[in-house]
Order: C-alpha cells, then structure tokens, then sequence
C-alpha cells in the first residue's frame, strides 16, 4: 500500500503489468542488505513494511557505515536516484533529510549532498548503531561501543542498587524470566534483554543516564543478534544477568557494579569471538 502511494504521489503514469512490477520489486530489493530486518524481523522501534522514505535511508545509511559511501562522495540527485529505486522524487528527498538530520550527509544548493565526515555523524543514535552492526563493523567501533556500555552500565548497576522501587524491580525481574524461557536465539528473547538492561537505566533515577537507553538497548539488540548468527551455539549470558538482578535485588551497590562489569567484559569477549574467531583477539575494553 506504502509503495503504491508513493507511485500515485511522483505524477507518472502507472505500469501495473508483470514486467513492471518485477522490475519495481528488484530495484528495492536493492535497497535492502542480507539479513534486512524487514524481510526476516523487526528492527527494535520499527515495524515490518516500514515506510518507503525510512528503507531508502536505511540503505543509504548502511552504505555509510560500511564505507561502501565515503566522506565527502556525492549522493545520487533527485532525479536520477528516483529513478534508480522506483520510488517518487518526494520519498527519495525525505530520506536524505532523514541522514542528514542523523548528521551523515549534507545538502547544499547547487552542489548537492554529500556524505558527511564522520566527526559529524551521531553515533549514539539507535538507527545509526544498527547500521553499523548489521554489516560486519570494524574493530574500532566494536571496541569503542563496549567502551561506552563500560563506563555507563557498571555505575547505573551500582546506582540502580541503592535507588530502584519496587516496580524496577518487577520489571527487571519479568524480562529476567522472558529471557530464561524464551533464549535470546528468539526475537522475544533478546526484546526481553533489552528490556532487562533499560529497566536498570531508569532505576537510576537518573534521567541523564536513563536518557542512554535507547542506545545502550540498540547496542545490546544488534551485538546479541550478531553473535547467534555468527556462532553456534553462543555462550549462555544468563547466569551473568541473574547476579547483576541479585546484586540490585539485595541493594549491594559494589557487587552489582562489579556483576554488571563482568556480563559487559563477557560479552564483549563473545563479540571478539564472532568478529575473528578464537585465534585473533580485539583491544581489551577499558
């Protein structure tokens, strides 16, 4: 229905015949990477059959980030990429203001859009991370993300010991039970870590750290997905995430930072495993 729409809105004439139609679904298909999410799972905070606008910059984005587009090279014009995907002018032109808004390109009359450096980008957006994760990412930003999870979830764990009520608890202890049940090789499952890890967020009290959520949550998302589909079958995390629960549950602020701090060192370790395999190792996380 989205893709018709967006046909009627370009003001050409509609060619509904078989030919067509083939041609419209290859060219999209174009757009969607091995593994696309919507055509095997949904990408957390988006639904399957996502709007034609938000596809076109998650193609381009995934480009970015796997250095397919570069810093600096041009973006196809409007007309020339409507051609290209099959899609109106309109839908072409709101993706890039999707990327640019994300700080990945920028337009300038007259000279066009170009990818932007990367100093630029916002990485921390959950979009951005998933883009960099659903192809093979780089040592560096592997090793940089954890990085980040090391300095925030260790001090959250601890802060959310002294601070969590008893709903934090409940929710924390319910994902806890999701995972246990349905396994993090499932999409529920891993919904359910991610829901586990933001439950401890915002039992900070905190709403600077609780504001990280949605990163740290599309951090976790993607790095589990990647490891069950590169290994098999990947370590157990869950009795890591049940003594960081302990930890809280009893209000021991020093042993659930230090739990928090292990499961994180974990599961970079099981990252590293993915990326390289046992004989390679990545920069220790500090």
């Amino acid at each position: 229905m989205t893709d018709r729409v967006e046909h009627q809105t370009s003001g050409e004439p509609a060619d509904t015949g078989p030919a067509a139609k083939a041609s419209v679904a290859g060219k999209r298909k174009a757009l969607r990477p091995a593994g696309d999410p919507v055509a095997g799972g949904a990408m957390p905070g988006h639904q399957p059959g996502r709007r034609l606008h938000d596809s076109i910059a998650r193609g381009i984005g995934i480009r970015i980030a796997a250095e397919d587009l570069k810093p600096g090279d041009m973006l196809s014009g409007e007309i020339e990429a409507a051609e290209q995907f099959a899609v109106s002018r309109t839908a072409y032109r709101e993706a890039v203001r999707i990327l640019a808004a994300k700080g990945m390109v920028e337009s300038r009359t007259k000279t066009g859009t170009r990818v932007s450096p990367r100093a630029r980008w916002h990485i921390l957006d959950p979009e951005v991370i998933g883009w960099f994760l659903e192809t093979k990412p780089s040592e560096g930003f592997v090793r940089d993300l954890f990085g980040i999870r090391q300095m925030v979830e260790p001090h959250a764990a601890a802060l959310a010991a002294t601070s969590h009520t008893r709903s934090d608890l409940e929710a924390m202890g319910d994902a806890l039970g999701t995972m246990a049940r349905l396994q993090l090789s499932s999409e529920e499952g891993r919904a359910a870590d991610r829901a586990f890890h933001q439950a401890i967020l915002s039992a900070t009290g905190n709403e600077l750290i609780a504001a990280l959520s949605s990163s740290v949550a599309a951090a976790i998302w993607w790095t589990t997905l990647f490891k069950h589909r590169a290994q098999r079958p990947p370590r157990d995390p869950l009795p890591e995430h049940r003594a960081v629960f302990e930890a809280i549950r009893l209000r021991d602020a020093d042993s659930a930072r230090q739990a928090m701090a292990l499961l994180v060192g974990h599961a970079f370790e099981d990252m590293q495993t993915s990326l390289t395999g046992q004989s390679a190792r990545l920069t220790k996380v500090r």
